[in-house]
Order: C-alpha cells, then sequence, then structure tokens
C-alpha cells in the first residue's frame, strides 16, 4: 500500500513510496495533520544514490515494527536534499550544531510548526557499537513529548536562538592576503606521497584544485601546483577513477586514492572534467586531456538524457552490495579476456587473486608503469560484461545548477580539446533548460518525468550564469552573455541580505523556514555566494559596464570577511578575487568576415575575456583584415591580424 510520496517526482522520494512508514512529502497537510493529533515530526534528510539511506531505509523505514511506532507516535516527512537544498542547509545547521558533525541520512526531531529539539544521522534499528538505536529513540522521544515537553522545546529554543545569532560585519584589513593563507594552509595538509589533503576520506574537491592551480600561474608558485598535479595524477591513476567505464566516484575511503565510495555524481564530474581541462591548457599534460575527455564520454553515455539534459547520479550499490558493479575476481578477467591478454590487463591493473578489496579487485594504475598504454579493446569487453552482470540504480532527475555546472565544463573542454562534440552536447543541455525549467525571467531548481519542480534557489541563477559566460566564450555568440546577464540580474533581485550583504539560498522574502539559510562555505560543490563573486567579476571584464564593477567589488569585500578565519574553505571566492585582482586578457576582435570566426576561438586563451565587434572608427581593420586589439598586465599592445599564443 502506497503512502503519500506515490505521486512525487523525486527518485529518492519514491523509493520510499512503498514503505510501510506513513510518510509525507514537505507539505501543508503534514504540518496541520501533526498540530491537529498533537504529534512530533520525523524529518528524515537523503538522497537516492546514498548508501547509509539505502542502509537505514532497509532496516528501519522498510520495518514494519519500526514504522507501526512511527505511524502511531509521529508524522513523518521524507525530503530529498538535492531538490530542496534550503530545507537541507537550515536542518544541517542543527544536526552540526546538536551533534558536533552532520552526513546523510539526516534524522530530525521538530515540532510542528518547524522547530528542531533533536537531530542526528544514521541510527541502526537498535543500539550497537556505542550508536544508539532507532527503536529505542522513537520510544524515548515520544514519551517525552507525553510527559516532559517543556524540555524539548526548551531545547528546540536554545538551538534556534543559537543558529539565528545575527551575521556579524566586519572588514578585512587592507594587505590581508587571503590567496596566500589559503595556499599555505594546503600546503600544511597536503600529502605529498600520494596526493590529496588531509586523512582519509579524501574528497577530490575540484575547486581547490582550481584556486591552487591558477595561484600557481598569478603568483609563480610552482609548489602550488606540483600540488595540484600530483594529486590529479594520483586520482586519475587510482580507483577513484572508474578505470573501465570512466568518470569518478564520490571520495576515496583510503589515503592512496584506491578504494572509492562508488556512487558517483554529476557535479563531482563536471567540476573534475572542467579542472582536469583547464590544468591541461597550463601544463599539457596528454595525462589530463585524456582525463578529462573520458569522464566527459562516460557522462554522454550514461548520464544523458534523451532530451539532453543531464542525469544526477549513479547509485553505489548493486543488489544490496556497495561496489559490486565495478569489482572483479581475478577468474572473471581471465575468463573474459583469454590467458595473454587477462594476465597483461591484470598486471597492469593490480588484479589479483587475493584481490585488493575484499577479496576482489578494483582495477587501478596506482602501482603500474604502463599509465599510457592502451587497454582500450580490453576495457571495452570488460565494460559490456558487466553492464550484463549487475545493475546500477539511476537518479534521474535533472537539476538545473548541477547540469550548469556540466554545461560550463563542457564548453572548456570543447576549448581545450577542440572537440566540437562537447560543444553540442553543452548547447543542447542549455536547449534543454531553458525549454524546461526557465519560467518566464525565473528558473525552476530542475525536471524530472515532464515535470518541473519548485522555484529555484541561489545556485540555480549562479551555477546557470556561469554556463552561459562559458557559453558565450566557446561560441562568440552574443544571445548568451545576453541571457547571463539577464539571469544575473534576477539572482541580484531575488535572494540579496540587504542588511548583511551578499546571498540567501531561497527569495529573499521566503519565511517558509525559521531562518533563512545562506552559505558561503564552498562544500562538495562552490557556494552560490562564491559563484556570484565569479559572475559579477567576468561580466565586469566582459562588458566594463560600472554597474558590474560595484557589484563585483561588494560581493568580494562581503565574501572576503567570511573567508576571513578560514580561507582554504573558500577557494572558489579566492579564484574570483585572483582573476579581478589580475585580470586576464581583454581580446576585442573587428571581425571582417563570419567564416573567420571558427578558426578564431579555438584558439583563444581560456581566461579570455572576448569582444566581437563590426568595423568602426574605434577599431580599425588593419590590412583590411580581421583584426585583434589585445590588453593585458594592464597595457594594451598593437592591433595584429594573426593570433599568437602567449
Amino acid at each position: 500500500m502506497s503512502n503519500h510520496l506515490k505521486n512525487a517526482t523525486s527518485p529518492y522520494l519514491l523509493q520510499h513510496a512503498e514503505n510501510p512508514v506513513d510518510w509525507y512529502p514537505w507539505c501543508g497537510e503534514a504540518f496541520e495533520r501533526a498540530r491537529r493529533e498533537d504529534k512530533p515530526i520525523f524529518l528524515s534528510v537523503g538522497y537516492s544514490t546514498c548508501h547509509w539511506c539505502h542502509v537505514m531505509a532497509h532496516e528501519s523505514f522498510e520495518n514494519p515494527q519500526t514504522a507501526e511506532i512511527l505511524n502511531r507516535y509521529f508524522i513523518s516527512i521524507k525530503v530529498d536534499r538535492e531538490q530542496r537544498p534550503d530545507i537541507d542547509s537550515v536542518y544541517m545547521a542543527v544536526c552540526q550544531a546538536f551533534t558536533g558533525s552532520g552526513g546523510w541520512p539526516m534524522s530530525i526531531f521538530m515540532t510542528w510548526d518547524k522547530k528542531p529539539f533533536l537531530a542526528g544521522t544514521y541510527f541502526p534499528v537498535h543500539a550497537r557499537q556505542g550508536m544508539p538505536g532507532f527503536v529505542e529513540l522513537l520510544r524515548a522521544v515520544a514519551g517525552r513529548w507525553n510527559s516532559r515537553r517543556e524540555e524539548l522545546l526548551d531545547s528546540a529554543d536554545q538551538i534556534i536562538a543559537q543558529l539565528k545569532t545575527p551575521e556579524a560585519t566586519y572588514d578585512v584589513p587592507e594587505g590581508e592576503r587571503l590567496c596566500e593563507r589559503a595556499a599555505r594552509i594546503f600546503a600544511s595538509g597536503f600529502d605529498s606521497a600520494y596526493g590529496g589533503f588531509g586523512p582519509p576520506p579524501k574528497f577530490p574537491v575540484p575547486h581547490n584544485l582550481l584556486f591552487l592551480a591558477l595561484y600557481a600561474v598569478r603568483e609563480n608558485c610552482p609548489d602550488a601546483l606540483k600540488m595540484v598535479e600530483k594529486t590529479l595524477t594520483q586520482m586519475r591513476r587510482g580507483g577513484i577513477f572508474d578505470q573501465i567505464g570512466h568518470g569518478f566516484c564520490r571520495y576515496s575511503t583510503d589515503r592512496y586514492f584506491l578504494v572509492p565510495h562508488f556512487e558517483k555524481m554529476l557535479y563531482d564530474n563536471a567540476l573534475l572534467i572542467l579542472t582536469y581541462a583547464a590544468v591541461y591548457s597550463l601544463t599539457r599534460n596528454p595525462l589530463y586531456l585524456d582525463t578529462a575527455e573520458k569522464t566527459a564520454r562516460y557522462v554522454l553515455r550514461e548520464m544523458t538524457a534523451p532530451e539532453g539534459g543531464f542525469y544526477s547520479a549513479q547509485d553505489a550499490d548493486s543488489e544490496g552490495v556497495e561496489g559490486k558493479y565495478y569489482t572483479f575476481t581475478w577468474d572473471e578477467i581471465i575468463a573474459i579476456l583469454g590467458e595473454e591478454k587477462g594476465k597483461g590487463f591484470s598486471e597492469t591493473f593490480d588484479i589479483t587473486a587475493q584481490g585488493n578489496f575484499e577479496g576482489v579487485n578494483i582495477p587501478n594504475l596506482l602501482r603500474s608503469n604502463d599509465v599510457n598504454a592502451s587497454w582500450d579493446e580490453e576495457a571495452q569487453k570488460l565494460y559490456s560484461y558487466r553492464k550484463n552482470r549487475a545493475r546500477l540504480h539511476l537518479d534521474d532527475k535533472i537539476l538545473t545548477s548541477w547540469n550548469a555546472l556540466m554545461i560550463a565544463a563542457l564548453c572548456v573542454l570543447h576549448r581545450v580539446s577542440g572537440n566540437e562534440r562537447y560543444l553540442r552536447a553543452a548547447v543542447r543541455a542549455e536547449r534543454f533548460l531553458g525549454k524546461n525549467v526557465s519560467d518566464g525571467l525565473g528558473l525552476r531548481a530542475g525536471w524530472r518525468d515532464g515535470k518541473a519542480s519548485e522555484q529555484g534557489f541561489l545556485d540555480d541563477y549562479a551555477f546557470y550564469v556561469a554556463a552561459l559566460t562559458e557559453l558565450y566564450h566557446s561560441t562568440l555568440d552574443g544571445a548568451y552573455l545576453e541571457k547571463a546577464r539577464t539571469l544575473c540580474g534576477e539572482a541580484v533581485n531575488r535572494f540579496p541580505d540587504e542588511q548583511h550583504g551578499g546571498f540567501f539560498l531561497t527569495d529573499a522574502d521566503n519565511a517558509e523556514l525559521f531562518m533563512k539559510p545562506k552559505e558561503t562555505y564552498d562544500g562538495a560543490v562552490p557556494s552560490g555566494n562564491a559563484v556570484m563573486a565569479y559572475n559579477f567579476v567576468r561580466l565586469y571584464q566582459l562588458t566594463e559596464e560600472e554597474k558590474y564593477r560595484k557589484l563585483a567589488e561588494g560581493q568580494i569585500r562581503y565574501m572576503a570577511a567570511r573567508a576571513r578565519d578560514y580561507p582554504a574553505g573558500h577557494s572558489m571566492f579566492l579564484l574570483a578575487k585572483l582573476i579581478y585582482d589580475n585580470p586576464p586578457e581583454h581580446v576585442v576582435i573587428a571581425l571582417k568576415e563570419r567564416s573567420d570566426l571558427e578558426k578564431i576561438r579555438k584558439r583563444l586563451p581560456l581566461l579570455a575575456n572576448v569582444i566581437l565587434v563590426s568595423e568602426s572608427p574605434q577599431y580599425p581593420l588593419l590590412n583590411d583584415s580581421t583584426t585583434f586589439y589585445i590588453c593585458k598586465n594592464h597595457i594594451c599592445l598593437a592591433p595584429k591580424n594573426i593570433w599568437q599564443d602567449g
């Protein structure tokens, strides 16, 4: 018998639609019923490819005895964090305040007026290994709700008061070297032996690597680039990169990038394509371009909808076992590839009879000296075999912000590779977004099964503007720049914090939650506030309009104050600041023939600000041919007819 999730669009909610728990989506009906029946609310937040969400669902939410307790004493609400980042942001702050940490599944107990009084993450169905059991916790909360409710309400009031402390306003002193401090922090945590930063689990965090790469160039700091290259090379060689079907898994559970958490997220792969392509443009190391292109091929093959949008994620689990889809035994390799090829492949990719992970093998190149050898034919055979052996769950919702990241990444990859396939995919995906998630001047947060989801958030606007800017640089089509300017203006109007600066995650007048979420710290993806700083800088440098200069300087001041305590947590903002302080080439192209455009746009520097104009008194044609007017390093060069790199 279905519960109230049966008509949801979220794959995560639909996974729970047949639970014996009487789940509601986040809706007024659920809160009104809780008020009417005088019951607390149990809020569970997760996402469809979350391994521990699956575990808790199987242990507790599919369990009739646990469901009976929930249904008797609580009103239960399920939220997909990827569809409702605002709810996730607010209650994750609650979870961290209660427990000192966070994660998913997130479990919140609260009143019908949305005041939280207890929080946690995963709970086993019964107590084990020092963790409280979910059944015992439910009974304890229900008992206290009926006998000592004032204590729970006091706890809720204290947490809310703590979280609603007014945001401090302060300026960063002149000369504060945030970028230099961030680089030093990264250096202090760098694993020089195996790449990455800090102890495991090791997350890729590509925007940290992008910042360090640009910092290395702008500040002539080769050690910063060495950290980037060591990390990118180790990840490419490791098991975190799918050596058979390509693309990157979520993070490494060990120091070596060997054993990943096997889920694949669109945003990770988008940001890593962008990072590998950008660092290739600096180093010309073919391994980086190969990695970016293989990752893009994975996305276009497995994560792309027929209509052109990009799906959200693939699960870590298959047939209830994490990583089963990706691992092989020695015998499987020999049976599929034959004795001779199988042994050669196994030697290269660390396949043994004993296994390198729980008795099976994760193909990797960490022990190999044969990184550049071609095993494409053998990999294709193994890829076909594993697709027929087990299946992965696909989260097929199409999120605006994550799609924008992939569009931007494909544009960058197109410019460094010259392969038009990537640009065609980016253009098609943007056309899909324009058709399906654009609501007049506004955006929706996503789309699935013919339906657009709720109103868009700051990240949707910020990332989409960045994607449109990259599309403009790849095509030099002014329509993309105009659309970027329009959406940027909408974001400025919808999300501003007029009192403290910066931007809220939701519409500034949204009062649905007890506090307005506002994110400045970079997580797995850059914060919307950081990307807005980047957008203002790029639009100012492209248009030279005063309004963008003011917006850029205001957002830089605001973000600098937020980054002062721990600048390494704000790498996307610091990247924007580097570009503002050290502008890339400004190139005005006086175009003679439209046919010149194709060969021109493929040779321009990755970050160059390029403007197309017709012949004019200000920009006359030299020798009656297409002419480049280039300014860099605060000086303007003599016009010329041939673009020369550097």
